[in-house]
């Protein structure tokens, strides 16, 4: 019989056996006929059902030791619904300076990101929207988050807080407050936040984190959910070769758990996608990723951002003429916002200016905030996939520098309701 283990740990296991299986809690009591839906889902009747008519999906995330009978078993489960070995996953780091002659932000007033998103002509502040954080933590303390409704929960055995700051950083750019008289939120009328912690305090974590992190934040019913991170391919490889795999095979081995994570995220986001007729669902963000070399090496959105139903982002700049994509920059992202030189809340106060597509990744996440409040307030059911498409059509290209290419830059800057 296969083994439970504990789902958050301090480092990756990386043994061959370590695998996450996800499951629908729902899905035998859809067959016995029990029509009761296991937690109150407000949004139902708002969407013409009735709270009896069905039973949303309830993902459940379980990290367990598998021999290969067990494995095959668990793929004949009809409750089953996805399988992947444990991989480590580690966050998108901040990138040298991308324009070193990129003008510095203003010491008051809104960021450029802020106000190249048009967050600061908005009417909107993402009041009534939760908004979800998977990174490295929070400073709950920071001035930026005075007053908030903050819920932590640390999956990655390093304890509450932030010592690493990229998590800071990303939230700051979502909802962040004022600070010192200087405007860094994109929708700072966010008053509920869900921060969970699924990389530890040096930037690494396991992919069991990260899917555990999403099954919190979905069963919390956030809206808006972020995250600015990836998985480290080359770290797996290099476990099983540590532990006297031959190199071609733990290769071999990395690129099967790779792909195997990319259709479990592929799996959760269609159960999200089914949840939205009972609760509106999750609108989910992810950085594009920073292994782009420009002009000499580009690659391609890694996961998560590359799973089906995500909202990948692409990172810009300012320049002479115009928003340029930054050299560090992942292609095919589907929307592009400020990446570069961009002013967020520093993990024990104060503010630090950073570059990457972790801090593109947020300005899009807050917009999303505003779009599904502006779309509520217009007394219409709002879903995701409503503020998605308002996301995606409402992008601009007013700005962008000439040349610059679809696959880089993807729909354009992401723009505020």
């Amino acid at each position: 019989m296969p083994s439970v283990m504990q789902p958050w740990r301090n480092s990756f296991m990386s043994t061959s056996q370590h695998f996450i299986l996800l499951r629908d809690l729902n899905q035998g009591r859809r067959f016995t006929g029990l029509s009761s839906p296991s937690l109150p889902y407000p949004g139902v009747r708002s969407f013409g059902l009735e709270p009896a008519a069905d039973l949303p999906p309830e993902p459940a995330i379980s990290l367990e030791t598998l021999s290969p009978a067990d494995l095959r078993d668990a793929a004949r489960d009809p409750d089953v619904l996805g399988v992947a070995r444990s991989m480590p996953t580690r966050l998108i780091s901040p990138t040298p300076s991308d324009a070193p002659g990129a003008p510095a932000a203003a010491a008051t007033g809104p960021t450029w990101g802020v106000r190249a998103v048009g967050a600061d002509r908005s009417s909107f502040d993402g009041s009534g929207v939760s908004v979800a954080i998977l990174d490295t933590g929070i400073d709950r303390n920071h001035p930026a988050f005075a007053g908030m409704a903050i819920t932590e929960l640390d999956f990655s055995g390093d304890g509450d807080g932030d010592v690493n700051g990229h998590g800071t950083h990303c939230a700051g750019t979502v909802f962040g407050r004022d600070v010192d008289g200087q405007r860094i939120g994109v929708a700072r009328g966010v008053s509920t936040a869900l921060i969970g912690k699924v990389l530890g305090d040096q930037g690494g974590g396991g992919s069991e984190m990260l899917f555990n992190g999403m099954e919190w934040a979905i069963r919390n019913n956030a809206q808006v959910l972020s995250m600015s991170l990836g998985f480290d391919f080359p770290g797996l490889a290099a476990n099983l070769i540590s532990q006297g795999w031959p190199e071609a095979l733990a290769t071999s081995a990395a690129l099967e758990g790779y792909r195997m994570n990319l259709r479990m995220f592929d799996r959760l986001l269609a159960m999200l996608e089914a949840r939205a007729a009972f609760n509106g669902g999750t609108v989910v963000v992810a950085a594009s990723g920073n292994e782009s070399r420009r002009p000499q090496f580009e690659l391609s959105a890694s996961v998560p951002a590359a799973a089906l139903g995500v909202l990948s982002v692409g990172a810009l700049g300012e320049g002479p003429s115009g928003f340029t994509v930054a050299s560090f920059s992942n292609t095919n992202p589907v929307l592009a916002a400020p990446g570069v030189n961009v002013v967020s809340a520093a993990t024990g106060g104060g503010l630090t200016a950073l570059n990457g597509t972790s801090m593109a990744a947020p300005h899009v996440a807050g917009v999303a905030a505003l779009w599904w409040q502006a779309i509520r307030e217009r007394g219409v059911p709002v879903n995701a996939g409503a503020v998605q498409a308002r996301l995606r059509a409402m992008a601009s290209l007013d700005g962008l520098a000439p040349d610059q290419d679809v696959l880089d830059r993807g729909d354009g800057m992401v723009q505020a309701p």
